[in-house]
């Protein structure tokens, strides 16, 4: 199963068929040639192996990004009372 985090488009390509995109504070260049319709920067997308395969609603996109965050939050050591997770 794939769990895909919302990412947002920072930058235009359309010559090349793709776009920026920043997820989480990651920033790759995905391509949009799956997707059919236009982007525009600070629209929230959902990718699958370097494909933008759905445009999200900006309110539930960031209602996704801050479970994330509070998920990555949780799962810090100091999250853990200092521990530090066995290799």
């Amino acid at each position: 199963m794939c769990l895909s985090i919302p990412s947002q488009v920072v930058a235009l390509n359309p010559e090349q068929g793709k776009v920026t995109v920043d997820t989480l504070g990651v920033q790759r260049d995905v391509s949009t040639l799956l997707l059919g319709e236009p982007l525009a920067i600070g629209d929230y997308v959902l990718l699958h192996v370097g494909f933008v395969m759905s445009r999200v609603d900006a309110s539930e996109a960031e209602e996704s990004l801050e479970f994330y965050r509070q998920m990555l939050a949780n799962s810090e050591p100091s999250a853990q009372g200092g521990a530090e997770a066995p290799c």
